[in-house]
């Protein structure tokens, strides 16, 4: 047991660089840098809104929408009395988003009960997604300028009508109904929440994967070219508890790696959308309950087996590529074939809905083992154990599978022969 430890150790000071230290050190500043501007932004957005407005009309009509306007967050900016150049030219240095331009006969044209157009000019000041915005609020204007006058017409010629039912005469009474849970709310927001929870599963198992087993690809390739392996290999320890020793130390420095990175992707998510989502996840929780969609400590149990089940195949099968391997810089690619294999669940798992796939696609899904802890959160929620089960069980048999290949491969000196060198085949062959 204390040969074994001291191999640990060695394996886990071999793994833990100052380079790896610093990366780490470095994305968790940066993200929350990120965050925090990103943050502000997404504030500018959601706040006041300035924009100018340049009334040629100085009707009752034209001066009863500005002022309606000002109740929907609006700062306006007066430019009445200029010329359309000019009030411009003040928009463009007062930080106005944009210009709305209110013609002569406006008024007239509402009394009318005619089309009454209007300009905007919007001011493009960066090409950034945030920068982009001036057309959304283009819209937004335009759309409050279209309840007000609306609610007036119609306020106008029925006067013993709320304007509001007369614009939306069906109301629906909307209701969820989950397995034997029923309760009233909207599925939007439903979905939406179960995005947001079930969006961490697959981003931690992604990383854990990758991390570890780049960690012990590169490790076996780096052995084997300095030859360290080979001494290695004549220490009277089991080679059983090498392939241990060298899969547990990746497992856990790749799980402190994946729990840097989620530390700080969580602060660049939670200010981006922090202040935006409270609101929501409040509202939603009660919901969430009512429908029994919540974790028991059974179910984090299970999901917390299943993302260790996938770290153990990604590691033995990294152990298995790391063989492969000619030297550290093959290493790199050698990692390709499993980060594919991670991949394409996490992208399936986003996207698609396995119930309405066909069933050689379900077959190709389920037949990669990542595949079952991104779908085990959703099992849980839908009380689908019959396919938790399965999943739990094709990891284990692929687990054992994979490790027994891997401990033949170390039992004999196929390991320090065994190469894939495919490139080179092919220049010599040429």
């Amino acid at each position: 047991m204390k040969k074994f430890a001291n191999l640990l150790k060695k394996e886990i000071k071999e793994l833990v660089t100052k380079q790896l230290i610093f990366t780490l050190l470095f994305m968790v500043i940066l993200y929350n840098f990120i965050g925090q501007v990103s943050k502000k932004e997404v504030q500018k957005i959601v706040g006041v809104q300035t924009i100018s407005a340049l009334d040629e009309d100085g009707s009752s009509g034209s001066q009863d929408l500005l002022k309606k306007l000002a109740s929907f967050n609006y700062k306006i900016i007066d430019q009445s009395g200029k010329t359309k150049e000019q009030a411009l030219e003040s928009a463009k240095t007062n930080d106005s988003k944009l210009l709305v331009v209110i013609p002569k006969g406006f008024g007239d044209s509402l009394a009318a009960l005619k089309p009454s157009p209007i300009e905007t000019y919007s001011f493009m000041r960066s090409f950034s997604l945030i920068g982009t915005r001036g057309q959304i609020i283009v819209d937004r204007v335009i759309a409050d300028m279209n309840d007000v006058q609306s609610n007036n017409f119609l306020k106008e010629k029925l006067p013993d009508f709320d304007p509001k039912s007369l614009k939306n005469p069906i109301k629906s009474k909307d209701f969820i109904v989950v397995r034997n849970h029923v309760a009233q709310g909207s599925a939007n927001q439903v979905a939406g929440l179960m995005s947001q929870q079930s969006m961490l599963i697959p981003i931690v198992l992604m990383m854990i994967v990758i991390y570890s087993s780049q960690m012990v690809i590169s490790a076996i390739a780096m052995e084997k070219q300095n030859k360290t392996l080979e001494t290695l290999l004549t220490v009277p320890i089991k080679r059983t508890s090498i392939i241990t020793a060298k899969m547990l130390a990746a497992g856990l420095v790749g799980l402190i790696s994946a729990g840097v990175y989620m530390f700080a992707f969580k602060g660049f998510v939670g200010g981006m959308t922090g202040d935006l989502a409270k609101g929501t996840q409040a509202a939603g929780g009660a919901l969430m309950r009512q429908l029994g969609l919540t974790f028991s400590t059974t179910g984090y149990i299970v999901l917390g087996l299943a993302l260790f089940l996938a770290i153990l195949v990604a590691l033995a099968l990294a152990m298995i590529l790391g063989v492969l391997a000619e030297d550290f810089r093959s290493a790199q690619t050698m990692i390709m074939p499993l980060i594919f294999l991670v991949m394409i669940p996490y992208f399936i798992s986003l996207f698609a809905d396995m119930s309405s796939l066909s069933l050689p696609a379900k077959i190709l899904i389920l037949a990669i083992p990542f595949s079952h802890p991104f779908l085990v959160s959703q099992n849980l929620y839908l009380g689908n154990w019959g396919m938790i089960a399965f999943g739990l069980g094709y990891m284990f048999v692929i687990f054992v599978v994979l490790t027994i290949f891997a401990a033949r491969i170390f039992s004999t000196d196929k390991i320090l022969t065994m190469k894939l060198r495919l490139g080179k085949k092919k220049a010599a062959a040429a």
